[in-house]
């Protein structure tokens, strides 16, 4: 069997999986607790970025990745994910440690993986799905971005010291899809400081498909951040 065919094969076999870090604290957020569990339009953070993943039919498993001793899905009733508290130091930890939850569940390595922030709460079962017809048959996999549109400028000393051409940068959002064994074997040579999956794959030498995605994929990071998330999640939430 050629690897062309080989690959065909894996594509037509494989599963797709979602894996949602929740282990952080978002200390930029200025929360009094850990920033995916404050309430924005009636619930949590974290349960709009699940409630997301919930409608997209050809997952075959979602997991939470929170850190040990958090409680906060213990009470949780009729879930449709599962939960791991094996959340590591930094979020490229908890990643891989979700990773290996998922084998040690029954996921193969060549299923694929969609890894979301649950901060980014305003993600849709539409734009999950884009992501999986753009990069199902990718032989890398890749990622939702959206095109820079601002003017971007390099400071020092709180100047201006230069502006940078946007017509390539891409803002990477998430989720970020891979092979399973491909990330991991990635995110082991990266090691913990990478922010993001792609970064890791990139480290390979790979080079991660970007697929288009939406403006409201933003992650709440900033106070100012969750006002504008239940602006738009009341605003959808009102529509027929």
């Amino acid at each position: 069997m050629t690897a062309t065919s080989a690959n065909s094969l894996n594509s037509s076999i494989s599963r797709f999986f979602a894996l949602i870090p929740c282990a952080g604290q978002g200390s930029r957020a200025g929360t009094p607790g850990a920033k995916q569990y404050q309430v924005i339009a009636g619930r949590a953070m974290v349960l709009h970025t699940l409630a997301a993943f919930s409608d997209v039919e050809r997952l075959s498993g979602m997991l939470v990745v929170v850190a040990p001793g958090d409680p906060f899905f213990d009470q949780a009733l009729n879930k449709r994910f599962d939960v791991a508290a094996c959340g590591g130091a930094s979020r490229a930890a908890s990643v891989r440690n979700g990773l290996q939850a998922l084998v040690n569940s029954g996921a193969e390595e060549h299923d694929w993986v969609l890894v979301h922030d649950a901060a980014r709460c305003l993600i849709t079962p539409a734009q999950i799905n884009q992501l999986i017809d753009a990069c199902e048959h990718d032989e890398v996999g890749g990622l939702l971005a959206h095109k820079l549109p601002d003017t971007l400028k390099v400071e020092v000393g709180g100047r201006v010291a230069a502006t940078i051409d946007r017509n390539d940068k891409w803002l990477a959002q998430t989720p970020q899809m891979f092979r399973i064994g491909a990330l991991s074997r990635a995110l082991d040579l990266a090691g913990p400081a990478v922010t993001d999956e792609a970064s890791a794959m990139e480290a390979l030498g790979l080079a991660p498909k970007l697929v288009a995605g939406s403006a409201q994929n933003f992650k709440v990071t900033y106070p100012e951040d969750f006002a504008l998330a239940e602006a738009i999640l009341l605003t959808r939430s009102r529509r027929p």
